[in-house]
């Protein structure tokens, strides 16, 4: 029995350090992936409340779309509301105008009348005196 106590005591001596050794290893380890996984729950925590702050952000900014699209959607509906009017007034001006154009074109008709006629009244009147003188020499020669 002492072979088998000395070569038990001589097993315990080489493998009991070893054994130790990996132990305060396995320790350590556990001990580290602890710290590690306190810190990753930690990470996660902190990206799930990131990811909550960016869900708010982008629903307010989903608002803010909104409105701004809503606000223009009125800009645009004022501004075509007032580009119709303004083509309404602009045709009703150039209907006056058309008028206006065609009374002055009926005027300027007349007037070329009235320029024509007294054209050819000084013409007449012309050939009248034109005449009215000849007629005076022939009865100067008659007279004679």
């Amino acid at each position: 029995m002492e072979i088998k106590e000395a070569v038990l005591a001589g097993l315990k001596e080489l493998i009991l350090p070893e054994l130790n050794s990996i132990k305060e290893d396995n320790h350590e380890i556990r001990t580290t992936l602890l710290l590690t996984n306190k810190r990753l729950n930690d990470l996660n925590m902190h990206l799930v409340d990131q990811s909550r702050r960016i869900d708010e952000v982008n629903k307010r900014i989903d608002r803010f779309d909104d409105e701004i699209n809503r606000h223009i959607d009125e800009v645009n509906d004022a501004i075509n509301k007032r580009i119709d009017e303004l083509k309404i007034e602009l045709k009703e001006e150039i209907f006056q105008n058309t008028r206006r154009i065609d009374e002055i074109n009926k005027r300027l008709d007349r007037l070329y009348e009235i320029i024509v006629r007294r054209d050819e009244h000084d013409k007449l009147e012309r050939r009248v005196i034109y005449l009215e003188q000849q007629l005076n020499e022939i009865k100067l020669k008659l007279a004679a």
